[in-house]
């Protein structure tokens, strides 16, 4: 998820740059999330949500700080006003808010999620099967063990490489 975090912080300057309208608190809030610097990034961010600068972007960075400083409620809840701030709606969004779920015991919020984010064009390859496998195991925390040995046998036929998907079939045949 970090490697998503750091892809999202670049791809947030360089839109904010590209388009002009982007203030300097979140470019600092940027790159203190891109060097590890979670607390100042949250600082800068909420910097620029009290100006009213692009709050949807920098909800989205508050989000992405905290969710790597462990703070998952915190984290939803900065997503969850990335959106109704005017965020777009990305894949990686939702597969943040569908993972802050997942942390929080909520699987079937998190499958809303995981499905809304494989619904968008934006996804990465390497999305998509994050996303495909989170599915699986939040089906596997609603106790729905048929969804989750249906979504596996895709996911291996899509992922035959990926051993998290080997290991996941072992622990349902015991279920």
């Amino acid at each position: 998820m970090k490697r998503h975090v750091s892809f999202i912080a670049i791809f947030m300057l360089l839109c904010l740059a590209l388009t002009g309208c982007g203030s300097k608190a979140i470019e600092e809030g940027t790159t203190y999330l891109e060097d590890g610097n979670y607390k100042k990034a949250v600082t800068k961010f909420k910097e620029a949500v009290d100006k009213g600068q692009d709050t949807g972007e920098a909800y989205r960075g508050i989000g992405m700080a905290k969710w790597e400083l462990g703070e998952y409620e915190a984290a939803l809840s900065a997503f969850q006003s990335a959106l109704d701030n005017g965020a777009e709606k990305t894949a990686a969004l939702y597969n943040f808010l569908g993972s802050c779920e997942l942390k929080l015991d909520n699987p079937k919020e998190a499958l809303n999620y995981y499905n809304l984010g494989q619904e968008c064009d934006d996804a990465s390859k390497e999305l998509m099967q994050e996303m495909k496998y989170n599915e699986i195991v939040a089906y596997e925390e609603l106790g729905k063990w048929e969804n989750a040995r249906t979504k596996l046998k895709e996911y291996v036929k899509d992922y035959p490489d990926d051993e998290r998907g080997t290991k996941e079939a072992e622990f349902l045949e015991t279920q």
